[in-house]
């Protein structure tokens, strides 16, 4: 039994979906990011950088004691060679996947993320003068969109002709162009692969999962979302346990 430790946003959804394409057994255990679970010392025995998705494997192969996994490239990895599923370990084949695992943890998450936030920020006058912070990010978003619409004109997948893990880490970030601000004609290539990979009955269910759990903002009063923004977007180090 995979736990999972989770809230509904795109970098939980890569979880979810990959389980759901495998049948891996597995428990959703929320961790509500606005309430502050992640800041809890059982939450941080497990993923010490205080952020979700985070697994821990109850029943790992051999007998081995429980393992913990925490980043969601990590985490993915470790279900794939843990069920030999959605990830060729054909040295060439291997690598296509991996490097575009690694391009999605440094460039589409983080960009897409701070692209978000500045957009979000912008709309609270408190903030000052942020067009420079979301234009440079919306630009950033929108090469994004063209790397990825560059590799898929003569392929189906990222990594080639299979779908694997490639995909299901890009997915949920992907699907979010509109907030964004981005007009996804100009990238009919991500057009067809989002279609294409959106139409998986286990993708429909990942993206699902959990969506009960979200709070919507709109009802929140002005104190609980500035505490939430607080723990959210202003975090600075945390102390060494004493």
């Amino acid at each position: 039994m995979i736990d999972l430790y989770y809230w509904p946003t795109p970098n939980g959804k890569k979880v979810t979906i990959f389980l759901e394409e495998t049948g891996l057994p597995y428990r959703i255990v929320p961790l509500n990011i606005g309430r502050g679970d992640q800041f809890s010392k059982e939450f941080l025995a497990i993923n010490p950088n205080h952020r979700m998705p985070a697994i821990v494997d109850r029943d790992p192969p051999g007998g081995h004691a429980p393992i913990s996994v925490f980043e969601s490239g990590a985490i993915l990895m470790y279900l794939a060679e843990r069920c030999g599923q959605l990830w060729s370990q054909k040295a060439g084949e291997k690598y296509e996947v991996v490097q575009w695992v690694m391009w999605q943890m440094a460039n589409q998450g983080p960009k897409f993320g701070e692209c978000g936030h500045f957009l979000r920020a912008a709309q609270n006058p408190a903030n000052g003068d942020l067009s420079y912070g979301v234009r440079r990010f919306e630009n950033e978003v929108n090469r994004i969109y063209g790397v990825m619409n560059n590799r898929l004109y003569d392929r189906r997948y990222l990594a080639g002709a299979s779908y694997s893990i490639a995909d299901i880490i890009c997915y949920p970030w992907a699907v979010i162009w509109e907030s964004l601000k981005q007009n996804l004609d100009e990238f009919k290539y991500v057009k067809r692969w989002l279609d294409d990979v959106g139409s998986r009955p286990a993708v429909q269910k990942g993206m699902n999962v959990g969506k009960e759990l979200g709070a919507d903002s709109s009802t929140l009063s002005k104190e609980e979302a500035e505490r939430r923004a607080k723990i959210l977007y202003n975090q600075r180090a945390m102390p060494p346990p004493a």
